[in-house]
């Protein structure tokens, strides 16, 4: 193993971690446009998105020396029905751990479960311009494929948004049922 290359563990997000979890997105809140929200959640508000995500999604953390330095999860691209077979993918990586690998290793155990859970299209939704995130997401072969104009007001500036896309299945005309993560063996 490279001696500059660290070890990173992915498992599955607990209500307890909502805490480091907020200590990682609350920098995105504050400083940057790449999540259009505009206020910190409480914990106990983090702790139930945690919960009702975790109900039927992944929602992943990764550790380093078991602290935890990002997140990543899949969530409803829509709530009807239809939609089942595809899912919204969200990552967020301590503005230090950076290209250390975590996020590389998020997106590829998220990809796997949601593979078992006969999930076929990923969607992500991205600030533009965040060259950085778009970079990371063509990395896993995702595609723009739609481009909305100053449709996000933050720090008194419009801000675009894009839509990326990718399949991680094949689309047949009877596809398996969708089966939430909490039905699915750990990996």
């Amino acid at each position: 193993m490279n001696p500059n290359q660290i070890s990173i563990k992915i498992r599955i997000a607990q209500e307890a971690d909502a805490p480091a979890l907020l200590d990682i997105y609350r920098p995105y809140i504050l400083h940057t446009a790449i999540t259009f929200e505009y206020e910190v959640p409480s914990i106990s508000d983090f702790e139930s998105r945690i919960k009702k995500i975790s109900s039927r999604y992944p929602y992943l953390v990764a550790e380093e020396n078991d602290k935890i330095i990002g997140y990543a999860y899949a969530s409803s691209f829509k709530e009807r029905a239809a939609y089942d077979w595809t899912v919204e993918t969200s990552i967020y990586i301590d503005e230090r751990k950076k290209s250390v690998g975590a996020g590389t290793a998020l997106y590829q155990n998220l990809e796997e479960r949601l593979k078992l859970q006969n999930v076929t299209n990923l969607c992500a939704c991205i600030a533009y311009p965040n060259p950085q995130s778009i970079a990371f997401h063509e990395k896993f072969g995702y595609k723009t494929v739609a481009h909305f104009h100053q449709c996000g007001y933050k720090f008194n500036t419009w801000h675009d948004m894009i839509w990326m896309e990718k399949f991680i299945g094949a689309h047949i005309s009877h596809p398996n049922n969708f089966i939430p993560s909490n039905q699915i063996k750990s990996l």
